[in-house]
């Protein structure tokens, strides 16, 4: 069958989705990778087929967006997707007002740029199935318009599944049709000749790379798979040749921090020289930029500005990092106990979802301290606990179909969904 795959141009997004693509094209069907012309290099890079559609746009320029929801949308968490994280702040008014914003300064500035030339495309190649990543809405679109099957690939909690399916209740128990996200894409089906679903917003099924435990729960329906990591181009160390000598802790704050963002949330020198005296090695990935910042280095750490994540923690016996979910999941293909220093979008509720596993614990980065962190990994060295906890998670990864073993089931919904 013919597979066509719809991303957002972000790196970061974009490596979720390429192992279920290679799934996909080892087991023989032809699979093409649409994203904007800029983003095509990324793309090949992973040995995959990049279809260049429509025009780059840089969805990172705010010149039309009101200065507060400039300062939501760099914190990652804006509205009306934060309602997860702040249950507090949920009703019809605000999600509706929220998603009027999203709509208007973020899914538009993503779609707009694509949508015209992905329909052009599917109604030449025509695709039997439009896998897309929650925010790549014209993936939806151009499935509507050939009658593909389609179906969302998450890069994390589903956020934006949660939040759909509490709004559709509040309009229910309202009576309140307004549906701004409804709108706007019932706008392009009317263009391209169908009638809105409510599929459009959340496709015909899911693919969650998360085991039931580091979820929400939508009621919608699920398939889940195995996390299988890319990261990239990536080289092995030769001082990760060896086995460590002492108990090795490795912190990482994630790319994006310093590639999208400001910068870390935590001061990475508090934590190294809090950690200095423990007989720990500390493995320390900080981005070149942030590392000329530092005052002093511990004599028990290592820092690197990269390293291939799923070769170091095995490694390892303690890991903190910020919660991402690739990092999370990638430390918890391994049974290591992980401390969460989490921040913004889904971060939080990964922390806690995987503090409930007890598989680790968890500090929002407004309070984390070098003092705090220190104690927090002495516990998790320490408390046997914490690594029986992480290899129940590990045996829940495991536990999940890999992503060519879920290629039959993607096949069986394929002509379930497919109307073409």
């Amino acid at each position: 069958m013919r597979v066509l795959f719809v991303t957002n141009p972000e790196k970061t997004i974009f490596r979720y989705l390429a192992p279920l693509a290679w799934a996909l094209r080892t087991a023989g069907h032809e699979v093409r990778f649409a994203a904007q012309p800029a983003f095509a290099d990324t793309i090949t890079d992973a040995g995959l087929t990049a279809l260049p559609v429509g025009m780059d746009r840089d969805q990172w320029r705010w010149a039309a967006m009101a200065p507060d929801e400039v300062e939501a949308a760099r914190a990652g968490i804006p509205e009306p997707y934060d309602v997860l994280e702040h249950p507090e702040k949920e009703s019809l008014e605000y999600l509706r007002d929220g998603y009027r914003v999203a709509v208007r300064h973020w899914h538009k500035m993503e779609n707009f740029p694509i949508v015209s030339d992905l329909v052009e495309f599917a109604r030449h190649w025509r695709p039997d199935l439009v896998l897309w990543e929650p925010t790549a809405y014209a993936g939806a679109l151009a499935a509507k318009a050939v009658g593909a099957a389609h179906g969302r690939l998450l890069f994390g909690i589903d956020v934006f599944g949660g939040v759909r399916q509490r709004y559709l209740k509040l309009m229910r128990e309202h009576g309140d049709p307004a549906d701004p996200l409804g709108e706007w894409l019932a706008g392009y089906a009317r263009k391209y000749g169908f009638a809105f679903s409510e599929d459009l917003t959340t496709g015909h099924f899911t693919i969650d790379q998360l085991p039931g435990s580091l979820q929400i729960d939508t009621g919608l329906p699920y398939e889940r798979v195995r996390w299988v990591p890319y990261g990239g181009r990536a080289e092995i160390p030769r001082w990760l040749w060896e086995a460590p000598k002492r108990p090795r802790v490795a912190l990482t704050m994630g790319l994006s921090a310093t590639e999208v963002y400001s910068g870390y949330t935590i001061s990475v020198q508090d934590v190294l020289s809090a950690l200095g005296d423990l007989d720990v090695e500390v493995v320390a990935t900080v981005a070149e930029s942030e590392q000329r910042r530092l005052t002093h280095v511990p004599d028990n750490a290592r820092l690197v500005s990269y390293v291939p994540w799923h070769a170091l923690v095995p490694t390892c016996d303690v890991v903190v990092h910020h919660a991402g979910a690739a990092t999370l999941a990638t430390t918890s293909l391994s049974p290591v106990p992980q401390l969460a220093l989490h921040y913004h979008y889904d971060q939080p509720l990964l922390g806690r979802l995987l503090a409930d596993t007890g598989a680790g614990l968890e500090i929002h980065t407004s309070r984390a301290t070098g003092a705090n962190v220190r104690e927090a990994v002495q516990r998790l060295l320490k408390e046997p606990s914490f690594r029986q906890g992480a290899a129940r998670l590990t045996e829940e990864f495991h536990a999940l179909p890999t992503p060519n073993e879920l290629v039959p089931r993607i096949e069986e919904l394929t002509r379930l969904h497919a109307t073409h």
